[in-house]
């Protein structure tokens, strides 16, 4: 595995944790990951319909990546490339058809890694990498899991797993569960409960990923769009970034915003024509290698250690996250 210009970069950012032990400098790390986003959705990346201010921040208080690209334009080999650092296509996993098959059940993702290293783990979201029990987060280096084994409706989810209460699927039945804002409180209670740190917490959402579905009340925020589609899509953007503001706070009431190396990333482009989601100037959308496909939103911050309200216009990816959380880990 080559490293990026960018895992260099933070890797520079680390070199005040050589004379102490990894445990006692290693930061935490949040893994934001946005499903069908788009490249052209968030305030930041030049939207003005719908705010996202609280994802708008991390580039304010970060590096804005002009140039974020994944390895995969689907939703499941996306992921395999990030938990792994490698090309999913190098053991099999090619398409959202492979969770269940392919050779990322014998890859080493990074929560075992991080784990190995002393940190606490949890993946709440959306998985998507096998729903086999070998497959599943908390036998893949998390110790908690929070969420759905494969895509899913956000009200009512089918494949619903809490690690807390059980091991097996349990649909929810709950008419006021909404998975983004669901994802939102156990996060940021996880994090809570374990401010000592050192941690990882892999936030995948579902949004925004199709069904278009979202709660009344982030539907009145956007009186003003007139497209059902595009309104519901608006309203589960602003469920994210506020789910995303929820975990933030919850990381500076517990005194951590130093000490903790965030990241947001779309797993691919946007699905234009079933979700309203805009690429925007980029040919091509979700599933295509058209810049619409793989190139999407990516946001790092690292309060003190990275410089504030920056771009990094060099090409980066999603596999660079492993090396990258790796060397700032020590």
């Amino acid at each position: 595995m080559s490293v990026s210009a960018f895992t260099r970069l933070i890797a520079a950012c680390c070199l005040a944790f050589v004379a102490v032990s990894p445990l006692a400098a290693a930061p935490n790390v949040i893994i934001f990951y946005a499903d069908d986003l788009g490249w052209g959705e968030l305030g930041c990346q030049g939207n003005p319909q719908i705010p996202t201010p609280h994802i708008d921040s991390l580039a304010a208080q970060g590096v804005r990546c002009t140039q974020g690209y994944v390895a995969a334009t689907y939703c499941s080999p996306s992921r395999a490339g990030l938990l792994t650092g490698r090309y999913p296509t190098r053991f099999g996993h090619e398409t959202n058809n492979d969770h269940d098959s392919s050779g990322f059940l014998h890859e080493t993702t990074l929560a075992t890694r991080l784990k190995q290293c002393g940190y606490a783990t949890a993946c709440v979201g959306k998985w998507h990498l096998g729903v086999s029990p070998e497959r599943r987060p908390t036998a893949r280096g998390f110790d908690e899991f929070f969420g759905t084994l494969t895509n899913t409706p956000f009200f009512h989810p089918k494949n619903f797993i809490d690690s807390r209460s059980s091991t097996e699927v349990v649909p929810v039945e709950s008419k006021d569960f909404y998975t983004t804002d669901a994802y939102a409180e156990r996060a940021a209670a996880w994090i809570k409960d374990h401010a000592a740190g050192p941690w990882f917490l892999y936030l995948p959402f579902n949004a925004q990923h199709a069904p278009l579905q979202a709660p009344q009340h982030y539907l009145d925020r956007f009186p003003s769009i007139a497209d059902p589609n595009r309104r519901i899509f608006a309203a589960m953007l602003s469920a994210m970034d506020d789910a995303v503001g929820r975990v933030l706070a919850a990381v500076r009431d517990a005194g951590q915003e130093e000490n903790t190396l965030v990241f947001f990333i779309a797993d691919n482009g946007g699905p234009t024509a079933s979700t309203t989601s805009r690429n925007g100037p980029l040919r091509g959308f979700k599933m295509t290698t058209f810049e619409g496909g793989p190139r999407v939103p990516f946001l790092v911050r690292w309060r003190g250690r990275l410089h504030e309200g920056k771009t990094y216009d060099l090409p980066v990816m999603n596999l660079d996250v492993v090396p990258t959380v790796m060397a700032a880990a020590g």
